[in-house]
């Protein structure tokens, strides 16, 4: 792959990504903030407005402020920019392998604008499940995240499993 279709495919990712998820955050804000949960599809989705100010089911949430900021934000802030250069620049990954780290960048970059811009909270609001069995709640981030390291983790199987046929 070139450089410029790299850069431009890199760049489509995460501004797609990103973009998604910063207007259904601020729709959040503004439509669910002060509703009560609203179903849909026979309760199966409910949206229900929520700020967490950990990361993934709320793990760290009870950190104090400071080591908060620091881990999720600073930390994770050059983790991203790290990750971002490694896609640029890294040759040997195929088109597929910058889509699935592009898109895992893309959430992380989205859930970071809002630390910043909401007092370290991040914004979720999507909730799925029937019954009592059901996910926490989470937001378009969240699903690139798992979206993209679900390409990765699944494109590594199948490298895995194809040199393996290959070297019998």
């Amino acid at each position: 792959m070139t450089p410029f279709r790299r850069v431009l495919l890199v760049t489509v990712v995460l501004l797609t990504c990103v973009g998604c998820d910063q207007i259904t955050k601020m729709a959040a804000r503004n439509h669910l903030a002060f509703s009560q949960p609203t179903f849909y599809l026979a309760g199966i989705f409910r949206l229900q407005y929520m700020e967490n100010t950990g990361a993934f089911l709320s793990f760290g949430s009870a950190f104090p402020s400071g080591l908060r900021f620091w881990v999720f934000t600073i930390l994770i802030g050059i983790a991203l920019v790290g990750m971002v250069v490694v896609i640029l620049v890294h040759r040997s990954l195929s088109p597929t392998d910058i889509t699935g780290l592009s898109l895992t960048a893309a959430g992380g970059i989205g859930n970071l604008i809002d630390r910043a811009l909401n007092n370290g909270a991040v914004i979720d609001f999507i909730n799925v499940g029937v019954g009592s069995l059901r996910t926490g709640i989470f937001n378009i981030a969240d699903v690139a995240i798992l979206a993209g390291a679900g390409v990765v983790i699944f494109l590594g199987f199948h490298r895995r499993r194809r040199r393996c046929v290959r070297s019998k």
